[in-house]
């Protein structure tokens, strides 16, 4: 008794158009799978203004609420914290967060402002992210002074290079609006990226600022 063919017209051509179903669903799923994520921007550059201090305090750690053995206990308690990123999202490891602000009365710890600060806050503060980027502060939210909204000064540095000096501004503010530096960001992405909200946490106030540099 002949056999019946392996392989017949009919069964040559339903094989074929699998195949072919198989290669064109294939790529959609590879390019599925490989989505790039949406392109990062760098954190927007700001003056440093004139109150960066002349000389270091003795006290630079990451609590301004401390000056050496004095406590600060005016203002609004507040924990600002957040991540130092590449624009591929990769933690810049070493890099040093600096931020200075002024006390709840409106003055820095500088000769410039006469000096008159409260020698109890610290007003300057740094410190070294770590592994995966993150950095933290013990501060307050920050005060309006003169023509200026609220905001804390902040530099973040990498070995003998300044990769970026800004300036942090309070979400919902009503003198972001009359704040000169504020308005001459170029556009609303920039004035986002710089100002975030201060939101009740376990331990006072919330804050949370990520930074993206060209490291």
């Amino acid at each position: 008794m002949p056999s019946t063919p392996l392989f017949t017209p009919r069964r040559r051509r339903l094989l074929v158009a699998a195949a072919g179903a198989a290669l064109v669903a294939a790529p959609a799923l590879g390019v599925r799978a490989q989505t790039p994520a949406p392109p990062r921007r760098l954190t927007p550059a700001q003056t440093e203004g004139p109150f960066y201090p002349l000389t270091l305090p003795a006290d630079s750690d990451a609590d301004l609420l401390r000056n050496g053995g004095l406590r600060y206990a005016k203002g609004q308690p507040a924990w600002v914290e957040g991540s130092v990123t590449d624009l591929a999202g990769r933690p810049v490891r070493g890099a040093v967060v600096e931020i200075w602000q002024c006390d709840e009365q409106g003055h820095y710890h500088h000769p410039g402002d006469g000096d008159r600060a409260d020698r109890a806050f610290q007003g300057f503060g740094k410190t070294v992210v770590d592994g995966e980027g993150r950095y933290r502060f013990r501060t307050i939210r920050p005060v309006a002074y003169g023509g200026r909204a609220p905001h804390i000064h902040v530099k973040v540095k990498l070995d003998r290079r300044d990769l970026l000096t800004t300036q942090l501004y309070a979400q919902g503010d009503a003198a972001n609006a009359r704040d000169f530096l504020w308005q001459r960001l170029r556009n609303d992405e920039d004035r986002a990226a710089l100002t975030v909200a201060f939101v009740p946490g376990s331990d006072g106030l919330l804050a949370q600022f990520a930074l993206v540099v060209a490291a």
